[in-house]
């Protein structure tokens, strides 16, 4: 597969703008509903359901691309397995808004601060991806930001397990984008797996890289 350079892949960023950025927790019930419906979410591959209907939590992540020489990589953390949320999952550097956080994108660079140590100084902030509303009612939204080497992380052992890279290619290959269903709370629940190496990237990780194969493909 060839390898983008660093303006197209910027470009085809810039090319596709999401749609709307409300939270969903709007007075409004109206505005709230359409901006549910206009962002992704494990809603997408499951057939009658719908997103959370309760105001939503607001999130952010970092997608962090990194610019090695012989191709681009994502930079991915494996939760630690103690947690009581998400034990051991995949998942990108991020969590919830705080109140004192400017944007969605100082959350993000503030928390990949926090779980791996990588300053916000070596980001560079070139886009965004669609809006991801979860199932546990976590509206994410994906900043994707490039890291270029070497780097150096500081990894918080409380949060995080291990950081590790996937290249890109084997993300933008849809051949690696399997789904997958489960049976939960009586229902079956589809959403998608990404292996690798011995890994399975799964649910609003998987959801959202998927996405960005979508953008990058064009």
């Amino acid at each position: 597969m060839r390898i983008l350079a660093r303006e197209e892949l910027i470009e085809r960023l810039a090319r596709r703008q999401p749609g709307r950025r409300g939270f969903g927790g709007s007075g409004d019930p109206v505005e709230a509903a359409e901006a549910r419906e206009a962002t992704r979410g494990d809603h997408d591959l499951n057939p009658g359901e719908t997103p959370p209907s309760v105001a939503l939590r607001p999130a952010a992540v970092l997608v962090p691309l990194i610019a090695h020489e012989s191709g681009w990589a994502v930079l991915l953390t494996q939760r630690t397995a103690h947690l009581s949320a998400h034990a051991g999952q995949i998942s990108f550097p991020g969590g919830r808004i705080e109140a004192d956080d400017a944007d969605p994108v100082a959350a993000a660079l503030r928390e990949t601060e926090e779980e791996v140590g990588l300053p916000r100084q070596h980001v560079s902030v070139v886009g965004r991806l669609d809006t991801y509303v979860t199932g546990t009612g976590f509206e994410i939204t994906p900043i994707v930001g490039i890291v270029a080497p070497p780097y150096q992380l500081t990894i918080d052992p409380y949060e995080v397990a291990e950081a590790f890279e996937v290249p890109l290619s084997y993300i933008l290959d849809p051949r690696n984008h399997n789904r997958t269903e489960r049976e939960s709370a009586g229902r079956t629940r589809v959403f998608f797996v990404l292996p690798y190496e011995g890994r399975n990237i799964w649910g609003a990780t998987a959801g959202m890289l998927v996405n960005l194969a979508e953008i990058l493909n064009l």
